[in-house]
């Protein structure tokens, strides 16, 4: 027979209740809730943009590939190339380097992320891959690889190029990745100051261009952007209260604006969501009958962490069910699948995930067997 166990109703209620109307003074922005991946908000999302110095976070994400395969080291060494300097010259914004200097792969990257050098990412790119120009396919190829169906890259900086373009869905992506991926790197990206002791001259010390970084919102990245054409932009993320937050937005008036209104937007998402987490890859949640077995029960999993965010005041609309056929015929390998967690928001599926077996259950003896076949022949179900 089948067999439906409700294991969650979550009512916990909140007094605060979501804005139902949010506006933000931008062309276009997203706003994701890191765990869950659920878009809390868009606007234009899908919009074409010139990401600029959003950009270099995928010059970085390069660097951070190479040096994770073992391909690359912070303490290598590039050489200074005329090519990358001229871009130290006034008018960008540049780490100085100088012509024939030797500079390390950790200081270049400290260089892009804390003072946006574009001096810095052209020299990365150069030792990399010998070009910007072969640099920048590498670039586009791994946009490619994680999802950004809607971006090329066509420099390592994010300078004027009516090639370099993407979108705020695009950029969060690819901040979603970077976090993702090279949690230990990201450190990067929340220092407020970087200091390189150059060759022949004092040492040079420069701020985070992040404005969010020296607010108390718990704002740990991401990158700013600025051209001409484009006005401001900024890929930012808090993580508060557990959670962490993903907002993009571009299009902004001012270098005030951009502050502010990427400010509001990740204050709007930590003030009108929840997070619940429903389950754990590390931990069962619950325990299924077994027939036959050398246990009567067996734990289930599911193989990802599965969140779900939703508004506030709404918690008691959220629930989840396990679906399984049984009690479940012994013998059970760890990781066979034996049921399905089924997540519905207002009674609608919000989605299905399979449950796998946390441990192994093997099938009694048979004398075991006959004697439980004959008690439940006799007394039924027992």
């Amino acid at each position: 027979m089948k067999n439906i166990l409700l294991i969650y109703i979550i009512s916990i209620l909140f007094l605060s209740p979501s804005k139902a109307n949010f506006e933000i003074k931008a062309s276009t922005a997203i706003l994701q809730d890191y765990l869950s991946k659920e878009i809390l908000f868009e606007k234009n999302a899908d919009q074409s943009i010139y990401p600029a110095s959003m950009t270099k976070i995928m010059t970085s994400i390069i660097a951070f590939e190479l040096i994770e395969k073992g391909d690359l080291k912070l303490t290598d060494k590039f050489m200074i190339s005329e090519n990358a300097w001229r871009l130290s010259q006034a008018g960008y914004s540049s780490m100085f380097i100088m012509v024939g200097d030797e500079v390390s792969v950790e200081n270049l990257l400290k260089g892009i992320i804390v003072a946006s050098g574009n001096d810095a990412c052209v020299a990365l790119a150069e030792g990399i891959a010998g070009t910007e120009e072969e640099f920048a396919l590498l670039m586009t190829s791994k946009a490619n690889e994680i999802g950004m169906t809607n971006t090329n890259f066509s420099n390592s900086s994010g300078l004027n190029s009516p090639d370099n373009y993407s979108t705020v869905r695009d950029i969060m992506i690819m901040s979603d990745y970077l976090i993702k991926k090279y949690p230990e790197f990201y450190e990067y990206f929340k220092e407020k100051e970087f200091t390189w002791d150059r060759t022949g001259g004092d040492p040079i010390t420069q701020g985070n261009r992040n404005p969010l970084l020296y607010k108390k919102l718990g704002a740990d990245g991401i990158k700013t952007g600025y051209l001409a054409v484009e006005k401001y932009s900024l890929a930012s993320s808090i993580f508060k209260n557990n959670r962490r937050l993903i907002a993009v937005g571009s299009g902004f008036k001012t270098k005030s604006s951009r502050s502010k209104e990427s400010t509001r937007l990740l204050l709007y998402g930590l003030s009108n969501f929840d997070t619940i987490k429903i389950s754990s890859n590390e931990n069962s949640i619950d325990e299924l009958d077994v027939w036959l077995g050398v246990k009567n029960k067996v734990k289930v999993y599911t193989k990802n962490n599965i969140y779900k965010t939703i508004p506030k005041a709404r918690k008691k609309y959220l629930k989840a069910k396990i679906i399984y056929n049984g009690p479940i015929m012994a013998p059970i390998k760890k990781d066979d699948v034996i049921g399905k967690l089924i997540i519905n928001y207002k009674n609608e599926i919000l989605s299905e995930h399979d449950l796998l077996a946390f441990e192994k259950v093997d099938k009694v003896n048979i004398f075991t067997r006959l004697i439980r076949s004959i008690n439940y022949l006799i007394w039924g179900d027992v």
